[in-house]
């Protein structure tokens, strides 16, 4: 069993460092899309990810173009608080890709509308609160999909 973290434009090195570190601990691959708010080298990106960042499967690619060419056909979804549907009927599959957008401004309103069918939420519950930080919001996502499928 393996699901795919993707981070399209991460910000935050310490956020990409966790889900990097959230990566290995769930047998997830990490793709990455540029660019990037940070340079791989950043120290912050490092300490999140610990002495674990070297055993990370990481894939880079330097556009969301390219990302979708490499990965043709694979099974995606793509998280949103734009979305009508929870996360919790996400159809989890092995191999399943969670594509999530950048934190300032989540995914491209492109993306949004060329995947609606494929579109979920994490339900938030109050109004003071705009979104969930990313590396939790990926948390949630993959430990739920690890339930799902065992």
């Amino acid at each position: 069993m393996a699901y795919n973290i993707v981070l399209v434009e991460p910000e935050i090195p310490m956020n990409t460092g966790n889900i990097g570190r959230l990566s290995l601990a769930s047998g997830s691959n990490l793709h990455l899309v540029k660019p990037f708010g940070f340079e791989l080298s950043d120290s912050r990106l490092k300490r999140a990810g610990l002495d674990y960042w070297k055993h990370i499967s990481v894939h880079i690619y330097d556009s969301i173009d390219e990302f979708y060419a490499i990965n043709n056909g694979k099974n995606m979804v793509y998280l949103s608080s734009h979305a009508e549907k929870d996360y919790c009927s996400i159809p989890y599959e092995d191999d399943l890709f969670f594509v999530f957008g950048k934190e300032s401004t989540g995914l491209s309103k492109t993306i949004i509308e060329k995947h609606r069918d494929q579109l979920y939420k994490i339900p938030i519950y109050s109004d003071k609160v705009r979104s969930l930080n990313l590396a939790n919001a990926v948390s949630i996502v993959v430990y739920e999909g690890i339930r799902n499928i065992k």
